[in-house]
């Protein structure tokens, strides 16, 4: 069995209605939508009774609210788990070509292409993550044409965005998810570095397809200091645990230039949090190594 896990916080209008249309119009996946927000009962009678409706008992972050729905859909004997962010649709067809990359045993997850929404012609969002010697995720492939990679062949990827991807209940308990102090941002690549570690691979595949509107409820003015906050820390975060020396000192250099930006007092205390966290990051650092 598939699981399907949409999380949710605080969604314009319309916007979790079409994800879930989308995703449910398999009748075979088990759908999980958990609510951070305590909004999703609102919902027209309906469409809940297509969905597992989780409520968190208070917003989890990313990180939090999806291994929530990992953990129902687990415990209901999903083979493998696909999260999805509630600002994007699935289109026909996305989920088969996912299962199939997932059938080596060494591959714990395999990631759709994501479209970026209303682009005319076709444009990507994301094809993967990789990262600057800084410490900052790009989306591989943001902003090129689609039409360029239509016949490009199922390869390897280093790092998946947790946008929209598949991962096998296999590498899920063997990680043990996302480690929740992330809260959000960075968490995907904290996790897809983990597995890595223990020797799972991660694949694309192009002919998998979902729209993507990105960050709606993240980018709320209101939000903009806390984003700031965490994209920073958590940053730090990920070269302290993952990356060569080399670049720890690139990204803390970067760190220390934004001291003179701009909400200087959210990346004051981003940079102090980031380097709080040092000695918990080394002690698990040296046990990968």
């Amino acid at each position: 069995m598939i699981a399907a896990v949409v999380l949710t916080f605080d969604a314009p209008d319309g916007m979790l209605e079409a994800c879930l249309a989308s995703v449910t119009a398999d009748p075979t996946l088990l759908v999980v939508l958990v609510d951070n927000g305590h909004r999703a009962a609102q919902l027209p009678a309906d469409v809940l009774g297509r969905v597992t409706l989780v409520e968190a008992p208070y917003n989890l972050g990313y990180a939090g609210g999806m291994n929530l729905g990992i953990r129902v859909a687990l415990e209901q004997g999903a083979d493998a788990v696909a999260v999805l962010n509630d600002d994007l649709t699935v289109e026909p067809g996305w989920l088969a070509p996912l299962v199939s990359e997932l059938a080596a045993p060494t591959v714990g997850a395999a990631q759709p292409v994501l479209l970026a929404a209303d682009a005319t012609p076709a444009r990507i969002n994301s094809m993967g993550v990789r990262l600057g010697n800084d410490g900052a995720g790009i989306d591989i492939g943001q902003g090129e044409l689609v039409a360029t990679y239509l016949d490009q062949p199922p390869h390897d990827l280093e790092l998946f965005t947790g946008g929209a991807v598949l991962m096998s209940a296999s590498f899920l308990r063997s990680t043990g998810g996302f480690d929740e102090r992330y809260f959000l941002y960075y968490e995907d690549v904290d996790l897809a570095l983990r597995g890595a570690e223990l020797g799972w691979r991660y694949r694309l595949a192009p002919a998998s397809h979902v729209v993507h509107r990105g960050s709606v409820s993240a980018s709320a003015p209101s939000l903009a200091d806390r984003t700031t906050y965490l994209r920073e820390r958590n940053r730090l975060w990920v070269l302290f645990r993952h990356r060569p020396l080399r670049h720890v000192a690139t990204g803390v250099w970067l760190s220390v230039r934004r001291l003179r930006w701009a909400p200087r007092l959210v990346h004051a205390r981003a940079l102090v949090a980031g380097v709080a966290g040092v000695p918990r990051l080394l002690v698990a650092r040296h046990r990968r190594s």
